[in-house]
């Protein structure tokens, strides 16, 4: 009877719980520069919702593999979103031109609360819990021109206790120029020995992506 009684919810599709799954693995494994066994993922999670045939579950594929890209600094563009745009909810809508620098008026209540706190206050950043979510969001204002000075230090911190070398390689060098220009140069100097530690056993080309 107990169990009956705790199983009173349908549990979730299989497709569901292994789209999750392995979107969660594809962003980690592309944070940690792992790229064959994010890709791997990706490819999970796309064919698992593909079955349902549903545009915003399929978007929202999309847009987490795009929004690991931008918490990485990599250009705001998704154009894997696309295709699914006309068919795709408001939400997903709303979320691709977040994060693509096109938030129009109304988006910003249809994205996710941790989102919207730090574009309506950029020095909440800290206040967000969850790591690429916090990440993401720093990319989102830096993009928009609005990331407070010192605020890169919080990804720097983030994607480095998270071992994110994609995104740490590429927040590492914006602050090294930043102290740079405020003429802290042991400071900025400190910067460039990090990167040179987190790039030491990758190579050239992948350092670059």
């Amino acid at each position: 009877m107990l169990l009956a009684a705790c199983t009173h919810q349908p549990p979730p599709p299989d497709w569901l719980l292994t789209a999750r799954s392995a979107s969660e693995q594809h962003a980690r494994f592309y944070l940690e520069g792992r790229d064959r066994l994010a890709q791997s993922q990706l490819q999970t999670a796309r064919a698992a919702v593909s079955r349902t045939g549903n545009a915003s579950a399929m978007a929202r594929i999309e847009l987490h593999a795009c929004a690991a890209r931008i918490a990485s600094l990599q250009p705001p563009a998704c154009p894997e979103f696309q295709p699914l745009a006309d068919d795709a909810g408001q939400a997903e809508n709303a979320y691709f031109r977040y994060l693509t620098g096109q938030l129009a008026e109304g988006d910003l209540a249809l994205l996710p609360a941790a989102q919207q706190a730090a574009w309506r206050n950029p020095s909440s950043l800290n206040d967000i819990a969850d790591p690429l979510s916090r990440l993401l969001a720093a990319a989102v204002l830096l993009h928009a021109g609005r990331l407070p000075p010192a605020a890169s230090q919080i990804a720097i911190d983030t994607a480095s206790q998270q071992g994110w070398r994609r995104p740490l390689a590429h927040w590492l060098p914006l602050e090294e120029a930043r102290l740079n220009r405020a003429g802290d140069a042991a400071a900025a100097a400190a910067m460039a020995r990090q990167r040179a530690r987190v790039l030491a056993d990758v190579p050239e080309a992948a350092a670059e992506r």
